[in-house]
Order: C-alpha cells, then sequence, then structure tokens
C-alpha cells in the first residue's frame, strides 16, 4: 500500500468527484530528498507534501469467529487554494474509509467519510498520529516512556458506522519496518516517484468490532495488525493502470510486503516489497524480483471487475500463494475517494500449500483505471 500509486489514485478520484480535480497543481513532481526519518514527528501529518495515509488491516477472532477489518485515514493537500487566506478555503481534505469482514457469514460492511480539514471537524496533527474526521478517531501514543519511541506504539480507534464498528487498539511488537532505502520507497521507473514509508507488522489487537448491531469483545490474543503510514509529492507513471500489493503477517513472526503496478495490458510496470523476519534486518526487494501471477478471478456484480482472488507471488524469499477469504471484498468509495476497489483479508501459503500467515490484499484499477 503507497501513496505514490494506490493512494495518490484515490485522492485525484475523489477530487476530480467533488469538482476540485483542476486545483491540484499540474507542474512536474521533483524527487524526494533522502532522509532520516524521526519519530514520533514523522507519526504526524506532513502537510507539505501533496498526499499521505494512515491504513491499519487485521484479523481477530470474536465469539469464537474470525473477523477482518480495514481502516485508512487520507489527506490531501489542495495546491492551488494554499495561498488564499479565507479560513473557508479548502486547503486540506480528509477522507476515511473503514470496512470488516465476516468470514464465518461471507459478508463485507464498509463505510466512508469525507471533510475539508479545520472548524474541529476534520484534523490530522503535526507531532503525532492524531487523526480526527467528524466522529471516527485514529490517536498513537507511547506505552512505555524511556524506551525507543519505535518499539512502544500503542494505536487507538473509535469508528461508528451505519453497520460496523470498530472500538480498537492495537499494539507494536517489534521496532519500525522501514520500506525502500531506509524510509524512502520508490514507486516507478522516474526518480520523482517516490514516497517516504514505513510499516508497523505484527501489532496486537484489543477491543471491540461491532457488526450488524453485534459488539464483540475480541478474544485476547488472537488478532494481528499491519500499520502502513506514506506520503509523497510524486505523480503517478502515465502507463500505470492499477496495482496489486500484500501486507501479511506471518504466524513465526515475519513480515512480507509485495506489490507491483500493472499497464494495460496487464504487465508489470514496476514492483518492489521487503520481508523481514524476527530480529533480522529488512530484506528490500528489486524491481524485477517480485512476479504476480494471478490462479483464480471472481467477477463483481456490482461493477463487473474482474478481480484475481488467488495469486502466485514469487519473491526473493520464496513462492507463496495468496487466498481470499471472501470473494466479494469489493469496496465503492462513491461518497468519497469515487473509486471502485478491492480490499480484502487473505490467506498466504508456502510452496507446500502451508497456511504460514494471513493480512490483506489490495487491487485497483480493475474496475476502470484512475488518474490524477
Amino acid at each position: 500500500m503507497f501513496s505514490t500509486t494506490r493512494r495518490q489514485w484515490l485522492m485525484g478520484a475523489s477530487l476530480q468527484a467533488a469538482g476540485l480535480g483542476a486545483l491540484l497543481w499540474p507542474g512536474a513532481a521533483q524527487a524526494l530528498p533522502a532522509r532520516p526519518l524521526g519519530f514520533p514527528r514523522d507519526h504526524g501529518s506532513h502537510p507539505e507534501l501533496r498526499t499521505e495515509w494512515w491504513y491499519i488491516t487485521g484479523h481477530v477472532q470474536a465469539q469464537g469467529q474470525p473477523w477482518g477489518f480495514q481502516l485508512t485515514f487520507f489527506r490531501s493537500r489542495v495546491d492551488a487554494t494554499q495561498g488564499l487566506q479565507s479560513a473557508f478555503a479548502a486547503k486540506q481534505l480528509l477522507f476515511a474509509h473503514a470496512a470488516i469482514t465476516d468470514v464465518k457469514g461471507q459478508r463485507l460492511r464498509h463505510d466512508q467519510r469525507i471533510a475539508r480539514a479545520g472548524f474541529g471537524v476534520a484534523q490530522a496533527s503535526e507531532a503525532d498520529t492524531r487523526i480526527r474526521l467528524q466522529d471516527w478517531t485514529l490517536e498513537r501514543s507511547d506505552t512505555a516512556r524511556g524506551k525507543p519511541d519505535f518499539m512502544t506504539s500503542r494505536y487507538t480507534t473509535r469508528i461508528t458506522g451505519s453497520e460496523l464498528g470498530l472500538d480498537l487498539q492495537f499494539d507494536s511488537t517489534q521496532p519500525v519496518l522501514l520500506q525502500g532505502q531506509q524510509g524512502l520507497s520508490r514507486k516507478g521507473p522516474d526518480a520523482a516517484q517516490a514516497s517516504y514509508y514505513y510499516s508497523q507488522p505484527q501489532l496486537a489487537v484489543s477491543g471491540h468490532l461491532t457488526f450488524a448491531g453485534r459488539r464483540m469483545a475480541v478474544e485476547p490474543g488472537t488478532g494481528r495488525a499491519w500499520m502502513d503510514h506514506e506520503w509523497s509529492e510524486a505523480l503517478l507513471h502515465p502507463e500505470a493502470q492499477g496495482w496489486d500489493w500484500i501486507g501479511m503477517n506471518l504466524a513465526d513472526g515475519s513480515a512480507l510486503t509485495a506489490f507491483r503496478l500493472r499497464r494495460a495490458d496487464g504487465s508489470a510496470l514496476w514492483a518492489g516489497g521487503s520481508w523481514r523476519a524476527p530480529g533480522q534486518p529488512v530484506q528490500v526487494f528489486g524491481a524485477q524480483a517480485v512476479v504476480f501471477t494471478p490462479q483464480r478471478t471472481w467477477t463483481s456484480p456490482h461493477s463487473g471487475a474482474r478481480y484475481p482472488v488467488q495469486w502466485r507471488v514469487q519473491t526473493p524469499v520464496g513462492a507463496f500463494e495468496v487466498r481470499a477469504l471472501l470473494d466479494h471484498q469489493e469496496l465503492d468509495s462513491s461518497g468519497s475517494t469515487g473509486a471502485i476497489y478491492w480490499e480484502g483479508l487473505s490467506d498466504l501459503l508456502d510452496s507446500t500449500g502451508q497456511p504460514v500467515g494471513r493480512g490483506y490484499l489490495e487491487m485497483t484499477g480493475y474496475a476502470k483505471p484512475l488518474r490524477l
């Protein structure tokens, strides 16, 4: 999951739907400088760059059943309004998506929010992760003063929708994972196509889920989540049609990221990812080292899009199979970003077919190509 690709597209679609697409700065993006990421500052918002997102996915057991969940907060800068003095100028827009997958019942529920920053309605702190969008919130705190910050994060989210609710805490069990080259992640063949990007895999989950009016406690020790934070100024490569991405927590404590950008003919334009075993350094994958091969497809009755819901993913650390736990995990965000995409809970299997992990698969550009 990465702002220069999928989040840029989602944001662009939203601004166009809101009639704000023409306000985006049309000039060429400059390459981001390599720099050390510093915490807790870089947990916060970066309004000087065009787009940013905080993304958490995970799985838990509640009432003896498996559940998946997804929440994402987006921030988008509107360049043409930055010099305006009016407090009503839409200088920053905030969006949010949330979803819960009922694995046993084979159902998905999702909701969304959108608002301009300001007036106490929507805000994203620059000091740390503290985001509010109407009645939806995501906040980070340091749970063990005196220890390294990256080892002691707790994220708390409270989201209430018409058919779902998330009242969850996510506690770090491992150090921050810096994606790319120490946090500067390439997303295309041009140097400007890059973002600052870190992940926090293997988060321990506690709290409550609400699904179709039923509030359920997360069973202790059953949940794992994945958090991504990314921010960028760059535009997409013009040949990019969509992307495929996975973020997987393995049962042995390892973390796997893999992605590819697709052309209109389905060929890979760019690829990458990373692997980290517990206590080991991050292994970053080169652009030619990751290959996604579809194994089975599902056609959405809503959009008509045909999504590969089972993949073979070849990486430098081995071949894996990704299988969706529910085919129908398509999200229609017409009420906020305007995009239609697939994002869902999936199992990770090794080359022998044995389950080794679980996480989320995201696919965009199948219903229609998205452009800024």
